[in-house]
């Protein structure tokens, strides 16, 4: 079902690209009614226009607030054409047809990021426009809505194609997209209100964001899978490399935090399938790639690097002896770029500008939702209390809150043995803690030899004696984990029977 354009009223905060659209408008002898500064603009482009105070017969008021809202205009959207009733109200009052509405709203997100003044940041929410946009798009079996200039070129192609007319399955499928921008406008509202007066978890929670891209699958091929991203700016930036999977995405993200939980400009982070498998913070970047690779080379074998500094040339040439999906980067040397090129399905990934923010995390199940704030905290000596006789080095201290940063992020059950600031064995997502221990120590001995310097960290507290003696049996010096046992006392008694450091975390970070 066709419709023909007699009349657009056009209504625009981003103004570029006006002038195609205009061109085939009066081409098709449309009428085009306007307000404000895109009715200037309209001028200045010197096509015609009425501008919607003359079309209405009544001032703009309260300093533009009031233009549009007007039953002239929205009789005009939202009559449906082949019901008496509405022509009967329409030629009682003397109302005309709009059947074509262009508009895009007040820039709200923009001016969040330029401004905290909450007057600027009130007047920037668009009344007006979604009305606008939502009548049309309810009505979208008489009239076509456009909601964005990336949309002008479809709006051409179809008034050509239908000689100034467009087709029900068209304005259907903008009406879809119309109700997904004023959706998302509004969610951005929601959210801004909530975080201004720190509503955390109001009683409807509204999610936004913008389709990054559609992915070839999911974790598995069956699967389908896209991201999207509640920020309007990528701050994650793919340089060389094919298409990002579901699964690298995941790898990603993961990598991502522990390396920007180092200190700036330190540390080297091997993921493997959402678990690190190598860290180290050593201040030589070749030595900290090296050592984090020792920690566990045969499981680095197609993982992802991530390196909390500028990749290289002599780095470059070290990756390259391994097989990797991902690198991760603040940057790359322009010799490095040119060395891992020569792999042309080894994803780059420039993450100089990405950071941890504290914000709420979400996962889904089925039509349910979790929520909860991120575990970001950074560490420092007050974080911990020393339970044993014997206290650590400063040495020792260091690399035992080292050990516990990277705990948090190994899927729990999680034990992490660490010396020289690099991880040395890690034991991952076990049901048993002490099976943990067991696989952290395996891959000590594998890849590692022991040293006198080496510490354990464990994401909970141990309720048994028998995973703490495993790793003092194994060398570990000191051991630091949360507190909250019902047997920490014994615990203790066997840190200074065995002359071990014990630290207590104030605090929990398990992550299942």
């Amino acid at each position: 079902m066709k419709k023909k354009i007699k009349t657009a009223l056009i209504s625009v905060s981003d103004k570029k690209n006006l002038r195609p659209l205009l061109k085939i408008l009066k081409r098709n002898k449309i009428k085009i009614i306007s307000s404000g500064g895109t009715y200037k603009k309209i001028k200045r482009l010197k096509f015609k226009c009425v501008e919607v105070s003359e079309f209405t017969n009544s001032p703009e008021i309260l300093d533009g607030r009031v233009k549009t809202l007007h039953p002239k205009i929205h009789a005009g959207i939202l009559n449906k054409r082949e019901k008496k009733s509405h022509l009967k109200d329409l030629k009682n009052h003397n109302f005309e047809n709009i059947d074509l509405v262009i508009v895009n709203f007040y820039p709200f997100e923009n001016t969040l990021k330029k401004t905290k003044n909450h007057k600027k940041i009130i007047e920037n929410i668009d009344v007006g426009g979604p009305t606008m946009v939502r009548s049309a798009a309810k009505n979208y079996k008489d009239v076509t809505v456009i909601t964005s200039s990336d949309q002008y070129e479809e709006l051409i192609r179809e008034l050509k194609k239908n000689k100034g007319s467009t087709s029900i399955n068209f304005r259907e499928r903008l009406s879809r997209k119309a109700f997904a921008e004023t959706a998302y406008y509004d969610s951005v509202i929601s959210n801004y209100f909530n975080k201004k007066t720190n509503t955390i978890f109001p009683r409807k929670k509204v999610f936004h964001g913008n389709l990054i891209e559609q992915l070839r699958y999911g974790e598995n091929p069956h699967q389908l899978s896209a991201i999207y991203s509640a920020s309007s700016n990528r701050n994650l930036k793919q340089i060389h490399g094919k298409q990002l999977s579901y699964n690298n995405y995941n790898d990603i993200f993961n990598a991502l935090t522990i390396s920007k939980s180092l200190p700036k400009n330190k540390g080297t982070v091997i993921i493997k399938h959402a678990n690190p498998c190598g860290v180290s913070a050593k201040s030589n970047h070749l030595e900290s790639y090296k050592s984090a690779l020792s920690c566990d080379p045969v499981s680095a074998f197609g993982g992802i690097v991530s390196c909390n500094f500028k990749v290289n040339k002599n780095l470059a040439n070290e990756f390259n002896k391994l097989f990797l999906e991902v690198i991760i980067a603040n940057g790359f040397d322009n010799s490095a770029i040119k060395i891992l090129k020569a792999k042309k399905n080894l994803r780059l990934i420039d993450g100089t500008n990405y950071s941890l923010e504290e914000i709420l995390k979400f996962i889904s199940f089925n039509q349910d939702i979790l929520v909860q704030s991120e575990d970001l905290n950074i560490f420092t000596n007050k974080n911990f209390k020393v339970v044993s006789k014997r206290k650590p080095t400063s040495k020792q201290l260091k690399d035992l809150i080292f050990a516990f940063n990277i705990c948090r992020y190994v899927k729990s059950n999680a034990i992490v043995l660490a010396s020289n600031q690099t991880t040395v064995g890690i034991g991952s997502g076990q049901p048993s803690r002490l099976d943990s221990c067991k696989i952290a120590i395996d891959k000590m001995k594998k890849f590692n030899l022991n040293d006198d310097n080496l510490v354990a960290a464990s994401d909970a507290f141990f309720p048994f004696v028998d995973g703490f003696e495993k790793l003092v049996q194994s060398g570990v010096k000191a051991v630091i984990q949360p507190s909250g046992s019902i047997r920490d006392k014994e615990i203790i008694n066997f840190a200074n029977e065995t002359d071990t450091v014990l630290l207590f975390s104030k605090t929990r970070h398990f992550k299942h």
